[in-house]
């Protein structure tokens, strides 16, 4: 399920369980993976999330005000609710309809948003984020991006050794990690 995955999306699944794991929650739920996007603080989504005003501290207060904290910490593999693996089939869904071969945190946060039921919106509507007005920050962010990218030429862009602002943002040069 995760092969289409980027490293910073992967991330978030690695840190939703880390918030269920602080939370005690013996599952991961939407909130998980609303903390993991947020906590990530990197991505298109953590940056969406951010420029509207939501914060780690404030999502984590509100999902410990609805579902408050486990009584033990669990131990071993932290399964997804049914509701969690709508939203990252949603997020492939996101992403395939925005023509993108890869899914990133902009896909999942989307996905989170399209499910619109769980736990994850309900916290978002609660700190004031109108969800069509989060989408909509996702989408003006990734064309953001997009509409950077030289529309003509070939070569690259001035001052961006990739050409693209969104690898250059988002990419990493496997020469330098290879050194």
């Amino acid at each position: 399920m995760f092969e289409r995955f980027t490293d910073r999306a992967r991330r978030v699944v690695v840190l939703a369980q880390e918030e269920a794991r602080l939370l005690n929650h013996n599952y991961i739920g939407t909130e998980h993976i609303l903390l993991g996007l947020i906590h990530e603080g990197e991505g298109v989504a953590a940056k969406a999330l951010e420029s509207m005003g939501i914060s780690l501290e404030a999502v984590r207060a509100q999902v410990e005000e609805i579902i408050g904290q486990g009584q033990q910490a669990p131990s071993g593999h932290i399964p997804f609710t049914p509701r969690a693996k709508k939203v990252l089939e949603l997020s492939l869904r996101e992403a395939l309809q925005l023509g993108h071969n890869y899914i990133g945190t902009e896909h999942i946060l989307l996905g989170l948003i399209r499910e619109g039921e769980g736990v994850a919106a309900q916290v978002l509507v609660k700190l004031g984020a109108d969800l069509p007005r989060v989408r909509q920050q996702v989408i003006q962010l990734l064309s953001g991006y997009q509409g950077k990218e030289p529309a003509t030429s070939g070569g690259p862009q001035e001052g961006s050794p990739s050409g693209s602002l969104v690898l250059d943002q988002f990419g990493r040069t496997l020469t330098q990690a290879a050194r």
